[in-house]
């Protein structure tokens, strides 16, 4: 198995050595941390009978990509590498990047309330559910707690008292903050930005705001969102992921106030501490990041961790994505776990 991985390794690299001849910049790729990244994937992989999965580590200064793992079950016992990092699809990891928007509009604070009632919740006539609805939701919490609870409900209703009917003013923010970028990335083919339909595009439903904001009713790839989330590690500087060692390009010098990206920071510390994050806790270093479950058309699941550490001097930022069946289905438990194993693996 060692002797597989190694070969991919070689391979991988040369690949992407192959794709960009013009360049003469070493790769960003550290081959002890993707042989560790893609050991751990994939023995998660196996545990779960997953379909497919992806982790990527990049380091928040730079925007220098150390580890790349794409994997996908070949049969009932084994996995294959495979570039499928442009793949794109739902992502409930926007619950953060919502927040941060109603922050930026000025309207809410973290420590503001929600009434999340008994999970259900019904909008213009569609119903909007919390992951503990059947044991009868978490009633008033703060947004605060929303957040690190993964709630759905909080996450729209916070939306409803920032924006109201304008739901254009949120897609206004989104664009500011820069979400959904890159749109290329040199090593990384067929890479296009984030999908989604705005209230000014024909596409536009009544119920679309509600969905979108929770994370459907779009497309981003797993690259494009620790991007964003390297973003707040970084005090609000998004820089551009690169495999290859060049300058680092600066995509936005300040995608939000610093006073919102820090209250944001805080969140998703707490996230970690006291949330649905608490699986991706270390006894080496605090952890902040953010869970996501969406179940996609076909009824599958895709289930993510997303975050950066250490929180209080953020080095690298990582995410983990994994596509599986059946239920159950938790981005803290099977993603975070693979999160935490890989920072305990960098962190000797």
């Amino acid at each position: 198995m060692k002797l597989i991985i190694i070969l991919f390794i070689a391979i991988f690299i040369s690949s992407y050595q192959l794709k960009e001849s013009s360049l003469t910049n070493t790769v960003t790729i550290d081959s002890t941390l993707q042989v560790k990244a893609t050991s751990i994937l994939e023995n998660k992989l196996i545990e779960l009978n997953a379909l497919s999965g992806q982790a990527i580590i990049m380091e928040v200064q730079t925007g220098h990509i150390k580890a790349m793992v794409g994997l996908e079950r070949k049969d009932s016992a084994n996995y294959q590498p495979c570039e499928n990092f442009s793949q794109a699809h739902e992502s409930s990891l926007i619950h953060p990047i919502s927040i941060l928007a109603a922050l930026e509009a000025g309207k809410v604070k973290l420590a503001d309330t929600v009434d999340v009632g008994d999970g259900i919740y019904i909008s213009k006539g569609d119903t909007i559910k919390d992951h503990n609805w059947h044991r009868g939701g978490y009633d008033e919490i703060s947004i605060k707690q929303g957040l690190a609870s993964s709630s759905n409900i909080a996450v729209y209703k916070t939306m409803e008292k920032a924006f109201g009917d304008d739901a254009q003013a949120y897609f206004n923010l989104l664009n500011k903050v820069n979400y959904g970028k890159p749109d290329s990335i040199a090593g990384i083919a067929n890479l296009k930005p984030a999908y989604f339909v705005t209230p000014k595009d024909s596409g536009w439903s009544n119920t679309a705001f509600a969905w979108f904001c929770i994370g459907y009713n779009q497309t981003i790839t797993p690259i494009q969102m620790p991007t964003f989330y390297n973003a707040i590690a970084n005090s609000g500087k998004m820089v551009q992921p690169q495999l290859y060692k060049d300058s680092t390009t600066v995509i936005n010098p300040q995608i939000a106030s610093q006073a919102n990206i820090d209250s944001l920071k805080q969140a998703l510390e707490y996230v970690v501490t006291d949330g649905l994050g608490q699986p991706t806790k270390s006894d080496k270093v605090q952890i902040a990041g953010e869970t996501g479950t969406v179940q996609l058309e076909d009824g599958s699941y895709i289930v993510e961790f997303c975050g950066y550490f250490p929180a209080n001097a953020p080095h690298y930022s990582i995410i983990v994505s994994i596509h599986k069946n059946e239920l159950p289905a938790s981005g803290g438990l099977m993603a975070g776990d693979v999160f935490r194993q890989i920072i305990d693996s960098i962190i000797l």
